[in-house]
């Protein structure tokens, strides 16, 4: 069987000094004064715009620069920076989270390699809503799993509806065909819910033979548990052989799918 999912920019301002044109008053004490020669106020003033003119065409003005704070800008990057991946890190643990697909027991909705994205806040699923979790212990034990009932799971007429041990650490991916108080029977691979037979594209032939496809001996999910299964039932490790999860064990409800291309889309 295959193991399910793996948890995959400041301005420069510029100052410029005022440059003041001062008349030379010792200059200015060289008019003739002597010879009675009155100044016309028109022409003194436009004698004085002219030589301030001068004066002021003489010298150059240096633009003055304030000089960039490098520390500053640095130390703003890296506090940008730092936020940001706080935030990101933020949103995985608590909001939304990636992962890849890296088995084919959920083919055709999802084919190995694809990329998916979880609502964290959906751990109460609803049937047929495709979700992440911890599998329980009996999952990891052997090539199909342990069931809590001896009598359950794998080469049993009766699927296992009795988890073995607490929450394991792996993380897996499979679709809720049974709620919490649900009678079940598993006949050629398909669910009968409380007696009404599952449909939905989704479901894959199940060819493998009897000790995967059928399950005719009724099960009941017990309260506060979920029933999953993979989509390609012949070749998925799922609840038949190791038990429902229990609700603390769901990590969210899987919304959509980003890679590849092709495949984006909800779910």
């Amino acid at each position: 069987m295959n193991p399910d999912l793996s948890s995959q920019p400041e301005p420069d301002f510029h100052g410029r000094a005022d440059t003041g044109a001062t008349l030379d008053s010792a200059a200015g004490a060289t008019l003739d004064s002597a010879a009675g020669a009155t100044l016309d106020p028109a022409a003194g003033a436009t004698l004085d715009q002219q030589n301030a003119a001068a004066a002021g065409g003489s010298q150059t003005p240096t633009p003055a620069r304030k000089p960039v704070n490098r520390l500053h800008a640095a130390i703003e990057l890296v506090v940008t920076v730092v936020v940001a991946a706080s935030i990101a890190l933020l949103v995985q643990a608590f909001l939304v989270k990636p992962y890849k697909i890296p088995s084919g027991s959920m083919i055709p909705t999802l084919m190995i390699g694809q990329r998916i994205l979880v609502d964290r806040l959906a751990t109460h699923p609803a049937l047929g809503s495709v979700v992440v979790f911890h599998p329980p212990q009996g999952a990891l034990v052997g090539a199909d799993g342990v069931c809590g009932n001896p009598h359950q799971g794998f080469g049993h007429p009766q699927a296992c509806d009795q988890p073995s041990g607490g929450a394991s650490s792996q993380t897996y991916v499979k679709r809720v065909v049974g709620l919490p108080g649900d009678h079940l029977e598993i006949i050629g691979g398909k669910v009968y819910r409380n007696g009404i037979e599952e449909r939905g594209s989704y479901v894959q032939p199940c060819d493998t033979g009897p000790s995967y496809c059928n399950f005719p001996v009724q099960i009941t999910v017990p309260k506060g548990y979920y029933y999953m299964m993979g989509d390609n039932r012949g070749v998925s490790d799922d609840s038949r052989y190791w038990g429902p999860v229990p609700q603390s064990s769901i990590i969210g409800t899987a919304f959509f799918t980003y890679w590849p291309p092709s495949r984006i889309g909800a779910l």
